[in-house]
């Protein structure tokens, strides 16, 4: 037998073989504006039509592809998938499957989609300014009476997967599961005004609400006004916490005033989870990508407000608790100013710095 010329033949057959051109599965990708109505489109990505083309005209410049090959996703059609993700917080795989693009590239798109509308934040995430603060000031006092309020702060702990190494234990918190604590403030018309989402599960509120930079500028009076929070928050000259031992008509009409002015943050917060499920639901990324999912998302609850985009979604009955809460009806006028007299001459000096 000829081994030279076998060996010869075999070369030949890996030749063939290596030179077959094998064509790329190129899927057929789904247009939601073209599959669903208004209302079944809003449903499955929390926005109207209108408002995804607003946004998609904001990050266009950022996010046009970088090359002309035909398979290369569009702009709108990676924010599609990123909306989608939000709006269900499912298995990447899923999202990929009810668009037609693998999982990984979802990942990919997610992460790069949410680190542009993240930056975004400088724009449409900010503390009120010196032309709006009469506005908000005039807006909190009619819940309650409670005067001179700029804010609602609060924290909120947002789901996530074990982080690898040393630090893991630092994002369990105190309910067993690891989460980032996320504190925000909030007007009254549910703005978030200020978000700090650099700080794991395991911290308490008081330890985030002293390290921000907002509290920087409240310490420098660079803010005129009053910030209320829970009893998680230490009493100050610029945080208005509720009175745990109440022994007088004044002290109970100030923690009704400030309670029901404070439960604005709820509700901000339930209409922030309630837009993206994603944010309730264990967020399945590296470190870096959650956080940018968690502002972006925070981004996008601004937009939405500023678009007059409303989103009906069933409530629970803890959400229902607080929407029952947030239509109590305001103090009459001679306890609201029972109240104002009562903040400003005996709380704020019983206050020590």
């Amino acid at each position: 037998m000829d081994t030279s010329s076998s060996s010869e033949s075999d070369l030949e057959v890996l030749e063939f073989i290596f030179n077959i051109s094998v064509p790329r599965n190129i899927r057929n990708r789904r247009n939601p504006f073209e599959m669903f109505t208004d209302e079944e489109f809003q449903k499955r990505h929390r926005f109207d039509k209108n408002t995804v083309i607003f946004i998609n005209e904001i990050i266009s410049p950022d996010l046009a592809p970088v090359s002309n090959r035909k398979c290369t996703l569009t702009v709108l059609e990676q924010l599609f998938i990123t909306l989608r993700f939000y709006a269900t917080g499912t298995f990447q795989i899923v999202v990929g499957d009810d668009i037609n693009v693998h999982k990984t590239t979802v990942s990919r798109v997610v992460f790069k989609v949410s680190k542009e509308i993240a930056k975004l934040a400088r724009n449409h995430i900010a503390m009120p300014t010196s032309g709006e603060l009469r506005e908000v000031k005039a807006h909190f006092y009619s819940l309650a009476g409670f005067p001179n309020v700029i804010g609602c702060v609060d924290g909120t702990h947002i789901p996530i997967q074990s982080c690898d190494g040393d630090e893991a234990e630092l994002f369990r918190n105190r309910k067993g599961y690891f989460s980032i604590n996320v504190q925000v403030v909030c007007d009254a018309n549910l703005l978030i005004r200020d978000i700090d989402a650099r700080w794991h599960g395991s911290a308490h509120d008081s330890t985030v609400y002293h390290n921000p930079f907002l509290r920087a500028r409240l310490d420098n009076n660079e803010i005129d006004g009053h910030l209320l929070g829970d009893s998680a928050y230490p009493c100050g000259r610029y945080m208005m916490t509720p009175i745990l031992n109440t022994s007088t008509n004044a002290d109970r009409l100030y923690n009704v005033a400030q309670i029901k002015t404070r439960n604005t943050i709820e509700r901000t917060f339930g209409v922030w989870k309630r837009r993206f499920p994603c944010l309730s639901q264990k967020l399945r990324f590296k470190l870096e990508h959650t956080l940018a999912v968690i502002i972006a998302t925070a981004v996008l609850h601004n937009i939405a407000i500023q678009q007059n985009d409303t989103v009906s979604i069933d409530n629970s009955p803890e959400e229902d608790i607080i929407s029952a809460e947030s239509n109590m009806q305001p103090l009459p006028l001679k306890e609201t100013t029972i109240v104002g007299y009562y903040w400003n001459n005996t709380l704020c000096k019983q206050v020590q710095l």
